[in-house]
């Protein structure tokens, strides 16, 4: 038993001592790295908050794993307990470095999504407050421009593309979902920001909202049956077998294509402007940087319209969906 037991203590040792050589190896690779790829991995999506060179350990860790949950008040309390191990900016098992099950944690572009809803609950608060001292009197400051983004939303974006009472329950929605993706895109344009829109997760989780809400809407305006009949897309019912395969797929393309098209969008942009920052540390002359910073000045200007312009696109083609949901369902419901 003794020799079984020193065995596994080595074993144990070694493993902790591997372990160690691989932790200083990503930290001297992170020290030797490029400031570009420095920069790329701070950008990055991760379990620690980090706004621009500042970083701070504090957001709380979620696993489940092998049917238990494991809590942990941040990135280093889950190193010290030697269950789970950070490699390669993923959080794996310290005795095979195999993932979790389901990594649930609070990451950082979680983070800026708080601040982003923080930041809308304190204007649109503000600004109800200012409207009821106001009273009759005209709107100013924060109170006029959130004003006129509702009417802007209401009048050009809901109103035309959604008749009826279906139009006016489905406003604060539309008009959440462009200052949410509005504010998230801005953040990520400020120095050291992140844009969470740069994201495949967050546009799909705010396309998979989109993908209820057209669904929803088009059943509770035309009823269930309506809806199941818009499925053969017109066409007899004879050629079902042919048309509910296209009529079922053509629902996910368009969460798809909005998905897609907000995050390429957001993540071209800055694409460019690495490249750029690329330039200036292969160069590194003075001569070369004049202009390169005067064209990545232009390029930021042109995404603080392409932030304005994507919010405006997702909000506008989420109403087209609606409404033509809404309208081919009523069609079938008259027949």
């Amino acid at each position: 038993m003794s020799a079984i037991e020193n065995t596994e203590t080595l074993k144990h040792e070694l493993t902790t001592e591997v372990d160690s050589l691989k932790h200083e190896m990503e930290e001297t690779v992170h020290k030797e790295a490029s400031p570009v790829t420095q920069i790329l991995n701070d950008l990055g999506d991760h379990e620690e908050f980090s706004y621009g060179i500042w970083h701070a350990d504090i957001l709380p860790v979620i696993l489940y794993d092998k049917g238990q949950f494991h809590f942990y008040g941040n990135r280093s309390s889950m190193e010290d307990s030697g269950d789970y191990v950070m490699v390669h900016h993923h959080i794996v098992r310290a005795s095979n470095h195999e993932a979790p099950d389901l990594n649930l944690s609070i990451t950082n572009m979680v983070a800026f999504q708080w601040m982003a809803m923080i930041l809308l609950l304190v204007l649109f608060f503000t600004a109800s407050k200012k409207a009821k001292k106001s009273g009759e009197k005209a709107p100013s400051g924060i109170h006029n421009l959130l004003e006129s983004i509702v009417v802007f939303i209401r009048d050009d974006v809901v109103q035309p593309n959604i008749a009826g009472n279906a139009g006016v329950r489905l406003l604060p929605y539309f008009l959440v979902l462009f200052m949410f993706i509005l504010v998230l895109n801005l953040i990520g344009l400020l120095p050291g920001g992140h844009t969470a829109t740069g994201t495949i997760g967050v546009t799909a989780a705010l396309a998979i909202t989109a993908f209820f809400v057209i669904n929803y809407t088009a059943i509770k305006e035309s009823g269930i049956k309506a809806w199941f009949h818009h499925l053969l897309g017109g066409a007899p019912w004879w050629l079902g077998i042919l048309m509910i395969p296209i009529e079922i797929a053509s629902m996910f393309i368009k969460p798809f294509s909005l998905t897609i098209r907000l995050f390429a969008n957001m993540v071209a942009g800055h694409t460019v402007l690495f490249s750029l920052m690329g330039l200036l540390f292969l160069f590194q002359s003075y001569f070369v940087a004049v202009p390169i910073v005067g064209f990545a000045t232009f390029i930021n200007l042109l995404e603080l319209l392409v932030a304005f312009l994507q919010a405006y696109i997702f909000t506008m083609l989420t109403a087209i969906f609606v409404g033509l949901a809404i309208g081919e369902h009523s069609h079938e419901h008259a027949h």
